[in-house]
C-alpha cells in the first residue's frame, strides 16, 4: 500500500473554530474523510498535525527514510523556518513528491504572510481553494482516484 503524508503545522489542530471566514468550519476529521474518500485505491492518506517544528521536520525525516510522498501545510512555519525548509529539501533531493498547501490564499492577506521559505524546496504549490487545495495536491502526487 502506497501511503501519502498529510503533515499539519501550528493552529491547524483548530480547525473549524478559529477564524471559520478565513479557513472553513470543517475541521481536520472532516478533511481525513474527505481526502480518504477521493483516494485511488491502495493509498493510504496518513494526516498529522502538530504544533511543534521538530516533530514536523521528524515527519519529513521519515517520509523520505520510508519513501512516502507529503502534503505539507506549514501553517505559520512557511514565512520564517528554514530548519522545516530544510527538512522539506530532503524529501524533493529524495525525488520524492512535496506540495506546499495553504487553505487561504496567503498573497491576500497580511503582507507578512506573502513571503514561503518552503517554496522554493516544494515541488509546487497549492493555495487558497479551501479543502480543496488538499484534494488537488493529492491529485498532484498521483495518489487521487
Amino acid at each position: 500500500m502506497t501511503r501519502v503524508l498529510v503533515l499539519n503545522g501550528p493552529n491547524l489542530g483548530r480547525l473549524g473554530s478559529r477564524e471559520p471566514d478565513v479557513y472553513g468550519s470543517q475541521d481536520l476529521s472532516a478533511l481525513r474523510v474527505a481526502l480518504t474518500g477521493i483516494a485511488a485505491e491502495g493509498v493510504e492518506i496518513d494526516l498529522r498535525q502538530t504544533d511543534d517544528e521538530a516533530e514536523l521536520i521528524h515527519w519529513l525525516y521519515e517520509a523520505v527514510d520510508a519513501r512516502h510522498d507529503v502534503i505539507l501545510n506549514p501553517a505559520a512555519f512557511t514565512h520564517y523556518s528554514y530548519a522545516l525548509r530544510d527538512a522539506a529539501a530532503l524529501v524533493t533531493k529524495a525525488e520524492l513528491k512535496l506540495v506546499e498547501v495553504h487553505i487561504s490564499n496567503p498573497h491576500t492577506r497580511e503582507e507578512f504572510r506573502h513571503r514561503s521559505v518552503i517554496s522554493g524546496v516544494a515541488t509546487g504549490v497549492i493555495a487558497g481553494f479551501g479543502f480543496d487545495s488538499y484534494a488537488l495536491a493529492l491529485r498532484a502526487v498521483g495518489a487521487a482516484a
